[in-house]
């Protein structure tokens, strides 16, 4: 049911709030990271042979894109990032196993890729045979989920740099058929917005969202308010994956854009097309989880937005003409909760109207 909900509690008016807590207050500083990688990527140019491919140039999308003769691959890498850290305090590892999957084949879903294969990077402190074989059954799970093979993987051990366990991987994707990639390119005013829902915060926030329990001392056993079973497992819930989604509407020619919402919120939007303005109109009430989060700051509007999903997870970019259609095709395999959530319009950036926020830039 879409609604156009009022303020969430204790998050400002969406120019951010000085006293309230932020990503960059938790230790994850978005701008420094930002000027950090943009070095690193000027000092690694390179341009290698003809022979060994033709980069695609898709500059801030989720997946690089390599020409090699007649065909394309897609290839993105990820890592589980500090959720690690909650699955150690809950002794769970499946969830953080499975999610090594989502993050990955999600952003080959950004660009109407199907997946091929992973491969996974464990770097621990020192190898559990227990949590390696419940990490294992949760990588199994996500990769039936995205009829994805595992075609191998990297275990290090190395106590003198990592306390704990660390966890990613890299996946590979192709473009059957006569499938191009879905860039964003075609994006233009009229298209809607289809957002398919999250399953929770996935991957993302999680450095936030662990300083706030902590400094709060949640009992992480114990239910949420108007939560069900315990908070922590609630918080643990695996990134849902959208390969079958992708796939099923990657061919439609109405389909003009592709947006995986992880680390960044409605912010990631702007990768697909930055001469385009996407207006949220009609984003629907965000689940109660995300509310409870909030709560703990206080955490203004505009931070919530840019950090996590917000209960969107998926973003379908669509011809007016083509939405029945392409809501027809994802109901067809599992997406039946897809809805509206806006549109496009001339201009730049993303809005929110009925949070009164709006922003410019991904940075």
């Amino acid at each position: 049911m879409l609604s156009l909900p009022g303020p969430l509690p204790q998050g400002g008016n969406g120019t951010g709030d000085a006293t309230g807590w932020t990503y960059a207050r938790s230790g994850v500083d978005r701008g420094e990271t930002s000027r950090a990688l943009a070095g690193l990527l000027r000092a690694a140019r390179s341009r290698p042979p003809a022979a060994h491919g033709r980069p695609i140039h898709a500059p801030g999308h989720y997946a690089g894109l390599l020409r090699i003769g007649r065909e394309t691959i897609a290839v993105t890498t990820d890592t589980v990032g500090t959720k690690v850290l909650l699955a150690e305090e809950l002794g769970r590892w499946e969830e953080v196993g499975e999610d090594i999957v989502g993050v990955n084949v999600n952003d080959l879903a950004s660009v109407g890729a199907r997946t091929a294969g992973l491969v996974d990077v464990i770097l621990c402190e020192r190898p559990r045979v227990r949590e390696f074989a419940a990490i294992g059954r949760g990588l199994g799970r996500g990769l039936r989920r995205a009829e994805c093979a595992l075609l191998g993987g990297e275990t290090a051990v190395v106590p003198a740099i990592v306390r704990g366990t660390d966890l990613g991987g890299t996946a590979v994707g192709f473009f059957p058929g006569r499938r191009r990639p879905v860039t964003g390119a075609r994006i233009r005013p009229g298209d809607v917005l289809l957002g398919i829902p999250s399953d929770g915060l996935h991957a993302n926030g999680f450095t936030l969202v662990r300083r706030l329990l902590q400094e709060g001392g949640v009992d992480l056993g114990r239910p949420r308010p108007g939560g069900r079973g315990p908070a922590g497992r609630e918080l643990l819930r695996p990134t849902r994956i959208y390969t079958r989604a992708s796939d099923a509407v990657a061919d439609d020619p109405g389909v003009h854009g592709l947006a995986h919402l992880s680390g960044g919120g409605v912010r990631n939007l702007i990768r697909l097309h930055r001469k385009s303005r996407f207006v949220l109109g009609t984003w629907p009430e965000p689940p109660g989880v995300f509310r409870w989060v909030q709560s703990l700051g206080p955490i203004s509007d505009q931070e919530m937005f840019q950090t996590f999903n917000m209960g969107v997870g998926f973003v379908v970019v669509v011809a007016r003409a083509r939405l029945e259609a392409v809501r027809r095709r994802l109901s067809a395999v599992g997406a039946r909760d897809a809805v509206v959530i806006g549109h496009v319009e001339r201009g730049d950036g993303v809005e929110l109207p009925a949070w009164g926020l709006r922003y410019q830039g991904y940075s």
